[in-house]
């Protein structure tokens, strides 16, 4: 018998799963937490992207091209579907895994060599090394972690000129942008002005987009690919260290099977929680005691953590690790944590499958342990959980 403590969620959101599908918070937002609800929802018309830094977004000159995340409609269509050749899965096996396993590598020896590390760390320099191959980001000046550190921490939302920390927000984004447009996408701009890549830069200059366009484009590939995968590659090791059963069958898998465990961990803990829509049109979302009625222009928040434990879509002990629990309905074992629908994350199988590549390898070495237990903090815009204190360490026999 499985011990139920070692094998349940970790990341405390501090609230139960409510019983209606559809609430409304004191601010007036609507509110899902079914499963099938959000889902529609995601799938379907009548709402636009909201949240994520959008309010800050509209703000710009509009001749800028907005990034893909904040657009909807036909245009947003052509882009993902002009776009999906870098995702395919047969694309992520021939271009990608070999890139994965290196840095891996590059970043195990790390480990080797100093017998500890902070493992959100080198989930960090894997994700970045990944994510800059897809987009293009080949040519950057040395420092590109701390470029993207300082620039990720900051909340999503409106700076505002208004008072002290919104005018301190307002200057430091806007020096962390210049930084890694100077030493990351410009050169990369340049670089691929003189020679066609097969990449994301090379396709958005095709298109005619600015500078400042390929850099908004760039950060939020880089926000949706670097900083996600560091998070779930410490939360899924945290899982794995901390139960046994699930290690050793993790261990004895082939690739098929431990992927598996991986998006069981995923749909369980949904890098980002929540998902923000705003309705263009009238909407009806039902409930217990009929039809919501969503006004055009209010506020819908997907809750995905909620959504991804409904019984009714996953089963049984839905707060459990459970790798072989069958999803009737849905885009695949992990839930909505990719999202769904037109916006649903292309970089799905990219993230899972470096993911896996690390931490089989990391769980690999003979004497792997914990030293630490993690910290965990939030990102209330997004829901989204933060790993950090997590160290790894390997005994002395194994270092070298």
């Amino acid at each position: 018998m499985r011990d139920a403590k070692d094998s349940a969620r970790k990341v405390d959101r501090g609230r139960d799963r409510p019983a209606c599908p559809v609430s409304r918070a004191d601010d007036g937002t609507w509110r899902v937490h079914d499963y099938a609800v959000a889902r529609s929802l995601l799938r379907g018309p009548g709402t636009v992207q909201a949240g994520l830094g959008i309010e800050t977004v509209e703000k710009l000159p509009p001749r800028i091209r907005r990034p893909v995340l904040y657009r909807d409609g036909p245009e947003h269509r052509e882009h993902r579907r002009q776009t999906a050749r870098f995702f395919t899965p047969r694309r992520v096996d021939e271009h990608y895994r070999e890139l994965m396993v290196r840095i891996t590598e590059e970043q195990l020896a790390v480990l080797r060599r100093d017998g500890e590390a902070h493992l959100p760390d080198l989930a960090f320099s894997l994700a970045i090394g990944v994510v800059s191959e897809v987009i293009g980001l080949r040519y950057s000046k040395p420092g590109i972690r701390r470029r993207l550190e300082r620039f990720f921490p900051e909340e999503f939302g409106e700076p505002g000129l208004t008072s002290v920390r919104g005018i301190y927000w307002f200057l430091r984004q806007n020096t962390n942008w210049l930084r890694i447009h100077l030493a990351d996408v410009r050169p990369a701009i340049r670089a691929h002005r003189r020679r066609e890549h097969d990449d994301l830069i090379s396709h958005l200059i095709a298109e005619g987009c600015s500078d400042a366009e390929i850099l908004g484009e760039c950060l939020t590939f880089a926000a949706a690919g670097m900083v996600t995968t560091r998070e779930f590659v410490s939360l899924a090791a945290w899982h794995l260290f901390t139960d046994a059963e699930l290690l050793d069958r993790y261990r004895s898998a082939e690739e098929a099977e431990r992927l598996a465990v991986l998006q069981e961990l995923l749909r369980l803990e949904p890098v980002v929680a929540q998902l923000r829509r705003r309705a263009t049109t009238a909407l009806e979302l039902p409930s217990p005691d009929g039809p919501v009625a969503v006004c055009p222009g209010e506020y819908v928040e997907l809750l995905l953590d909620d959504a991804n434990t409904d019984p009714g879509a996953v089963g049984a002990d839905p707060l459990l690790v459970r790798p072989d629990r069958t999803m009737e309905t849905g885009p695949g074992r992990a839930g909505l944590s990719f999202g769904d629908g037109p916006h649903r994350c292309p970089g799905a199988h990219i993230a899972v499958l470096e993911t896996d590549i690390f931490l089989s390898r990391l769980f690999a070495l003979d004497g792997i342990r914990m030293t630490t237990r993690p910290r965990v903090s939030f990102k209330d815009a997004i829901g989204g959980y933060e790993i950090r204190g997590l160290t790894v360490a390997l005994p002395r026999a194994g270092r070298g």
